[in-house]
């Protein structure tokens, strides 16, 4: 029999199978729902966000977020060489590079300057869009493959004033095991401002910073070889494609600008403003005695803890203490690192001491695995710490000698930064 009132028994009917949808959907969401949610990301253990910014500046900050991990096509300025498609592939959640996207340098064995720039050097781009020949390394050019740095924290190291970089140098001239090291002083760009604070030498060269060898005076430069070395994206700053000398193809008349200057600053800006990477488990007392050997031993004559940056308009990183493990210096690593290759007025065996804050979240940008030292091919921390010759000689024949307590308790803390 059909009821009175079909629109109360329907209405009665909905709410009934609404309770029914509520609660299970309760239990899903408690059970299996959200086992297949990804779980937000522990920030002691990522890399990740900016430092405190206006509304406007994290406004500026988020469009260079989405163009460092923008994927480039030809439709949008890729090639025609290049060696990635974006930032982010290089510098996967703003930390070290993979051997999969390693650089290719070549053309410098001395501090003359590179003579190959005009048969494409200073970097081989190893792949290219169709209808265009691969570069190869012309006959009679040095070599040498360079892992990405990490990118957290680079915007605190360009700050550091000169003169800071000088009395560390200054101060390892009495330095008991022999290590020394220098700033790598190297022409800049015309599109580059030098700093208020910079001291420059009488060549009119300037103290570099940012590279393996040390040899980039600061982010914009940065930014922009690697927009057009690593990507072949033109700008105002860089307006000539990469050059292929086996490809008469190539256009040898500045390019119209592939990204905009305020795109591209966006980036700089972006790079400039991430965290640092903090350092975890400092209470752990293993810690604690880890970082006591690693001054023991020596290490933190150029893996200096902390330094004191300099002033900035980003209110964030003007006259902070950081903690990155390095002195911005090249120092002489011995001819087991000699690649025959350099930048600037660094030897070929000499490079910049590498920041170790982040150092410990490097696998979980490599497959699981490290891939240390400039090109990668330390596969571990006490591997990378063996590799170091030269002015950290004293240093390594210390770590080999300690017990493996000690040696353990080392690597923890390294593991912990």
């Amino acid at each position: 029999m059909v009821p009175s009132n079909p629109p109360l028994f329907c209405s009665m009917k909905r709410r009934a199978l609404l309770i029914i949808s509520v609660i299970v959907v309760a239990i899903l969401a408690s059970t299996s729902c959200y086992k297949m949610l990804p779980q937000m990301p522990d920030p002691s253990n990522t890399l990740c966000g900016p430092v405190s910014l206006s509304n406007a500046q994290s406004v500026f900050f988020a469009k260079g977020n989405d163009q460092f991990f923008a994927i480039r096509t030809g439709a949008t300025g890729l090639g025609p060489y290049f060696v990635s498609t974006g930032c982010g592939e290089c510098h996967s959640s703003d930390n070290r590079g993979h051997p999969f996207t390693i650089l290719t340098r070549f053309g410098q064995p001395d501090t003359l300057g590179n003579q190959f720039l005009s048969e494409g050097g200073p970097q081989l781009q190893n792949a290219n869009l169709p209808g265009y020949m691969p570069q190869q390394i012309p006959t009679g050019a040095t070599t040498s493959r360079f892992i990405a740095p990490i990118t957290a924290g680079v915007g605190f190291l360009e700050i550091i004033p000169d003169s800071a970089i000088l009395a560390m140098a200054a101060e390892n001239q009495t330095n008991p095991d022999g290590v020394r090291g220098h700033p790598n002083y190297n022409s800049i760009p015309s599109y580059v401002t030098p700093f208020a604070n910079a001291i420059p030498r009488g060549d009119g060269k300037y103290i570099c910073r940012f590279g393996r060898k040390a040899s980039t005076y600061n982010l914009l430069q940065q930014v922009v070889v690697a927009y057009n070395h690593d990507m072949g994206i033109t700008s105002s700053y860089m307006p000539f494609d990469p050059y292929n000398y086996l490809d008469q193809t190539v256009p040898t008349a500045p390019h119209t600008p592939e990204i905009d200057n305020t795109t591209l600053n966006s980036v700089v800006f972006y790079v400039t403003c991430l965290q640092t990477p903090v350092q975890r488990d400092t209470s752990n007392p293993t810690v604690q005695y880890g970082n006591q050997v690693f001054t023991n031993i020596g290490c933190a004559s150029c893996h200096r803890q902390n330094l004191t940056t300099g002033y900035s308009p980003i209110d964030a990183l003007s006259y902070q203490t950081i903690s990155p493990f390095t002195d911005l210096l090249v120092h002489d690593m011995g001819p087991g690192l000699d690649d025959g290759y350099t930048e600037g007025n660094a030897k070929t065996s000499e490079w910049r001491t590498t920041p170790l804050w982040g150092l410990g979240l490097s696998p979980g940008v490599q497959g699981g695995n490290y891939f240390l030292m400039h090109d990668g091919r330390a596969h571990s921390i006490e591997q990378a710490i063996q590799l170091h010759g030269g002015e950290a000689a004293v240093s390594a024949a210390r770590f080999n000698n300690l017990s493996q307590k000690d040696k353990n308790a080392l690597v923890t803390f390294l593991k912990s930064l």
